[in-house]
């Protein structure tokens, strides 16, 4: 997400911050540069003229040009502009003070609709809520079942007819049931097409007359690029949104869609799909994003991630074990399935500030992890709890029962010693106490 663009902001910024001094003809050639970069990211045209006219009415002045850091004044007004840009602060989803909200998901097929209804329904369960699925896309073979399958996969419910073809009368039916079983939200999943086209659009009008959603949302598929921008304008002129969610934007290296989009539609965007899998939906932070662009990390999503996954009784006892020096090959391995579970690790790496810099052109195995995990799950018992029982004949049964090689379980049982030494270290040191729900 954001990759290619953001390799070429820090490069332009990079010049800026090694000068002293900046003229105006100097700002005025980076934001030639910025303006390029936009482009090629796929940012609409007018976006981008009227976003460089911002940053360049404040840059050039005494105030930034003759201040101690220039440079770094410049980067400043960019990131702020950018994080205006993409809809300041972060926007919530709207509850309805008489349950249930009702929440419209709109879109074209193909952009993900369906599976991000389900994501949704996971987020606002984890919340404590109780969500319930309409299956409303009456059109699409298999719709139903596809809903079907992912609401049991999260264990939320899914109100659906397969006696129906009329999708008004569903979405009327379900709110019944709604309240029947006390549920206090209800996403409906509506038909989409493969373009726009009138049918489409009665219809959904006709629904959303029928139920009169808190929210109406837009699914949009990032990587259609400015396609998405305008075809979520059309669906804003004639049927009205709240809301969109940008989906796929893991295969968006480009980004242009997510930056475009509020700015044209003036919605914002609420939600990011980073993945295929059903937890893989991001509530969308622009000061975060802004952050993500310029190369500057996103430190407070990845604490946000990290506490998701380490609980805090789980994260105590783990320290209790480093600190009486007990820290065996299983809670290695525990740890391990942790921080796989947060996703990828190239994603993981980019929040880091300045971390996107040093990972480029570094191929991250994700594959490395499991083969750490398979080792493991080879020693016995005893192995686990005492690495010094590993001589060459054991280690030797343990790659052939991982289906790895002899070299692999040496650098596991490396890796496990070293950490072992460096946690030892942190322990003997006064005053320095072991961050809680160390992922490793």
């Amino acid at each position: 997400m954001f990759e290619s663009l953001t390799e070429k902001l820090e490069s332009i910024f990079k010049k800026l911050r090694g000068r002293g001094l900046l003229k105006e003809e100097d700002v005025e050639a980076a934001l030639k540069e910025v303006r390029l970069a936009l482009l090629e990211a796929d940012v609409n045209f007018k976006v981008v003229k009227d976003f460089i006219q911002k940053v360049k009415d404040k840059a050039i002045g005494k105030e930034v040009l003759e201040s101690l850091t220039p440079g770094q004044q410049v980067i400043k007004i960019v990131n702020d502009e950018l994080c205006a840009l993409l809809g300041g602060a972060s926007s919530r989803i709207q509850l309805s003070p008489n349950p249930p909200t009702v929440i419209m998901m709109v879109g074209l097929h193909g952009s993900g609709k369906t599976t991000t209804s389900a994501k949704l329904a996971r987020f606002f369960r984890k919340e404590g809520r109780r969500p319930m699925l309409v299956a409303a896309d009456l059109q699409r073979p298999a719709a139903i079942e596809q809903l079907i399958t992912l609401g049991s996969q999260i264990d939320v419910p899914v109100f659906y007819s397969k006696d129906t073809k009329n999708p008004v009368a569903l979405c009327g039916e379900s709110i019944k049931k709604a309240r029947l079983d006390a549920r206090d939200i209800l996403i409906l999943d509506t038909a989409g097409r493969l373009h726009i086209d009138e049918g489409l659009m009665a219809e959904l009008k006709n629904v959303k007359d029928a139920v009169s959603p808190k929210e109406v949302i837009f699914v949009a598929d990032a990587m259609t690029g400015q396609d998405a921008v305008n075809i979520a304008k059309n669906f804003n002129e004639q049927i009205g949104i709240d809301g969109i969610i940008l989906t796929k934007m893991d295969g968006d290296a480009r980004g242009g869609a997510a930056i475009s989009i509020r700015a044209i539609t003036q919605k914002p965007i609420k939600f990011i799909g980073v993945g295929e899998k059903i937890d893989m939906l991001e509530p969308f932070h622009p000061e975060r994003v802004a952050s993500r662009i310029l190369g500057m990390g996103d430190i407070l999503s990845l604490i946000e991630q990290t506490q998701s996954v380490f609980e805090q009784k789980e994260a105590e006892k783990l320290q209790e074990k480093i600190q009486g020096e007990s820290f065996t090959f299983d809670d290695l391995k525990e740890q391990l399935k942790k921080i796989r579970n947060m996703g990828p690790l190239e994603n993981i790496l980019n929040m880091i500030p300045g971390m996107s810099n040093k990972m480029k052109g570094v191929s991250v195995d994700g594959k490395e992890l499991v083969r750490t995990e398979a080792v493991i799950n080879s020693m016995t018992l005893a192995e686990r709890r005492n690495h010094n029982l590993l001589n060459g004949s054991r280690r030797k049964r343990i790659a052939m029962g991982s289906g790895t090689t002899a070299a692999d379980v040496n650098r596991v049982v490396k890796q496990y010693v070293e950490l072992k030494k460096m946690l030892k270290m942190f322990k003997g040191k006064k005053g320095i106490k072991l961050p809680k729900g160390l992922p490793f």
